[in-house]
Formats: structure tokens, C-alpha cells, sequence
């Protein structure tokens, strides 16, 4: 495993940004195209083992460099202890993120080591990487999927941002369904759908911390009132329907006081 570090020393902001790309394609194939026999690799009987990308745009499912500190940062360690524990798309998924982190990681590294400055350089590399999708968004299709939500006028005379509002009963539990999944409503009610979304838009997932989507179902805790994407606690609108009180995992584990 050559790991792109002494071999390879990136010195510009366009040879940094070349590296980058190089090791994100290689990366988003294994989860992509070569899926199958990156799956086969991740063996979760094996030790500590990390996906690798290389400028090349190859990849490599390996052990962590052996020297201390290594000469780039490390991917994540142990994505095969996490495989026959998780559905395969959201392992994948896992892996994407943390790839992303990785990949941030490396090209900064480079950044800092060869003096990139601050109002130039490292600005600039950032805003040539912030114009590709990152790995989770190609590996899971979010990218395509995500609805910019439209922040109303009216909006902009509150000084305060209210609390969601709650569906139903106060026995019920709260939840927000995809827009293509919700019934035909009265025109008032509309416009509550259309507040509730502009509130959920700026609303950060429990879980993953991920933003709502318009096309996501989500769903409220009663305990702590944060919001889930309902992938993430595994709830169905389905199952929705039928919680008078939702908890979140976090709040179920928790022991009653006495």
C-alpha cells in the first residue's frame, strides 16, 4: 500500500484538488461499480481494516499504516466489524461519510503542510471541493433527491423560531411524512404544511444530524423533542400511525428515576 504520502506530495491548490478527485473516484467505485467484491474484502472475522483511495482513483481495503504517527491521516478503522450488522446500504452509507471525512482530512493535510493561506488557497480548495457531491450523497442518491425548502417572507418579521407544531391528539405521536406520501389538505391547513417545512429545513437529525429533506419521513421524540429521520430510528409512516408516545433509542435506554 503505496497511501499516496511520501511518493506523492501535492504542493499547489490545483495538484491538491487533482489528488482529491483522484482519491474520491477510487473510493466511490468500491462502493459503487465494485461494490461486491469490496463487500467480500470488509471480512468481519479479519482485523481493524480501512478503505483507502488513491490519486491513482484506485482503492484498497487494507490494514492501517504500522508507523506512529502515519504519514497521512487514516481513514476510518474497523469498517468490517460494522458489515453484517447493518443493512448493506446503510453500512455503506456509514462508510461513505466517514470516506468523506477522510478525504477533507487528506486534502487539508496537504494545506497545512505546504502553508496554503487562509483568504486564498485554502479557500479556494475548499470551494473547488464543495462544488463535487460528496461520497454519501452519490452513494445513497441523496444528491438528486434533496428539495431546497423556500423560506417564506413572513418569516423574516419573527424574531423567534417556534417549536414544531404537533399532529393530532396530544397522545399522538409527532411525526412528518414525505410531501408525496400526505393527503390532499383544506387551503389553511396547506399553509401549516408550509410553515412546518420551513422549520423542519433548518432542523438537524438526532442521529445522523443530517437535515430534513421534503422527501423524508420524520418523526418527533416526546421525551427530548428531537427530530429523526425515521430511516435513521427505523420507524415507518406505517408504524407511526399506531405510537401514541414515541421514544428515541436514546431516550428508551435511559433508567427511570426512582
Amino acid at each position: 500500500m503505496d497511501g499516496g504520502g511520501a511518493q506523492y506530495n501535492p504542493r499547489t491548490v490545483e495538484e491538491v484538488f487533482r489528488d482529491f478527485k483522484g482519491r474520491r473516484a477510487g473510493m466511490i467505485r468500491a462502493l459503487t461499480t465494485d461494490v461486491e467484491d469490496f463487500y467480500q474484502q470488509c471480512d468481519p472475522e479479519k482485523e481493524n481494516l480501512c478503505l483507502y483511495g488513491f490519486p491513482s482513483e484506485q482503492w484498497e481495503v487494507n490494514l492501517p499504516a504500522e508507523e506512529v504517527p502515519p504519514e497521512l491521516p487514516e481513514p476510518a478503522l474497523g469498517i468490517n466489524f460494522a458489515r453484517d450488522g447493518m443493512q448493506e446500504k446503510d453500512w455503506l452509507a456509514l462508510v461513505a461519510v466517514h470516506s468523506d471525512a477522510w478525504l477533507l482530512a487528506v486534502a487539508f493535510y496537504f494545506g497545512a503542510r505546504f502553508g496554503f493561506d487562509k483568504s486564498d488557497s485554502r479557500k479556494r480548495l475548499f470551494n473547488m471541493i464543495n462544488d463535487l457531491p460528496t461520497i454519501y450523497e452519490v452513494v445513497t442518491g441523496t444528491g438528486k433527491k434533496q428539495v431546497k425548502v423556500e423560506k417564506s417572507s413572513v418569516s423574516n418579521h419573527s424574531s423567534t423560531k417556534s417549536k414544531p407544531k404537533q399532529r393530532g391528539s396530544e397522545s399522538q405521536a409527532r411525526y412528518f411524512k414525505p410531501i408525496h406520501q400526505q393527503q390532499p389538505k383544506e387551503e389553511e391547513e396547506g399553509l401549516d404544511e408550509e410553515e412546518d417545512e420551513d422549520e423542519h429545513g433548518e432542523t438537524l437529525c438526532g442521529a445522523c444530524g443530517e437535515n430534513y429533506a421534503s422527501d423524508e419521513f420524520w418523526i418527533c421524540c416526546d421525551i427530548c423533542e428531537k427530530w429523526f429521520h425515521g430511516k435513521c430510528v427505523k420507524i415507518t409512516p406505517a408504524r407511526a400511525e399506531h405510537i401514541k408516545q414515541y421514544k428515541c433509542p436514546s431516550c428508551s435506554n435511559k433508567r427511570s428515576r426512582p
